[in-house]
């Protein structure tokens, strides 16, 4: 009786082990989703201007979501505005138009921060600062 008992204890922790282990199997496709953005650093360019310029990734998001802005005077917001590479060779900006962002991060679920919405994967973008160039802002898209 005992033998069995302890068969039947290794039989579940067996059990348990392929739970486990068919867990940790699922695990990469879960995190693989949460990577699905790229992040870009860009320098930005003054009014109506081009700052560092990146190409939009192919991926599951499908904005230019401001994530990140450092205003490197003394000011410590400033209006991003994001820009981008028309077919015909012209920078226009976008539909939003400038958006007011303190230092620090942003919501990638707020809206307010979707600087362009729907720009199509290898497209050239950038972004402006209304009111002087030359911050850093971090682009996820």
């Amino acid at each position: 009786m005992r033998r069995i008992r302890t068969f039947t204890l290794t039989s579940g922790a067996l059990a348990l082990a392929g739970v486990a282990a068919t867990c940790v199997a699922l695990a990469p496709s879960a995190s693989a989703a949460a990577q699905a953005c790229q992040v870009t650093t860009i320098t930005t360019g003054g009014w109506e201007q081009v700052g560092t310029i990146a190409t939009k990734a192919s991926s599951g998001c499908q904005d230019l979501n401001l994530t990140h802005s450092f205003n490197r005077n003394s000011r410590d917001h400033d209006y991003y505005a994001g820009r981008y590479k028309k077919s015909n060779g012209t920078w226009v900006t976008g539909s939003k138009g400038y958006v007011q962002a303190w230092d620090g991060y942003h919501d990638i679920n707020d809206s307010t921060y979707a600087l362009v919405t729907g720009l199509s994967a290898g497209t050239q973008f950038t972004v402006a600062s209304y009111l002087d160039g030359a911050d850093t802002v971090q682009i996820t898209h």
